[in-house]
């Protein structure tokens, strides 16, 4: 005999784990950071595309990770 019933008393997960929307920031961060550090040794003109690039998306990058704890459920 099969039993085909879908259970609903599914009891509630004890820790939920928050996972952050996919980004390019990092990588980005990353990049803008390496062409700061290369342009120490190379020049000023790709230290400040370096920063130019970093910069913002780092101040971006942690405004997004504040909202994103912000919107967390009380407790967590």
């Amino acid at each position: 005999m099969s039993d085909d019933r879908v259970e609903t008393d599914v009891p509630p997960v004890g820790e939920q784990i928050h996972v952050p929307a996919p980004t390019w920031t990092p990588v980005l961060v990353a990049v803008g950071v390496t062409l700061a550090l290369i342009g120490v040794t190379l020049g000023k003109a790709i230290t400040v595309v370096g920063l130019v690039i970093a910069i913002p998306l780092i101040v971006r990058w942690i405004r997004s990770a504040r909202e994103d704890i912000g919107n967390l459920p009380p407790g967590h």
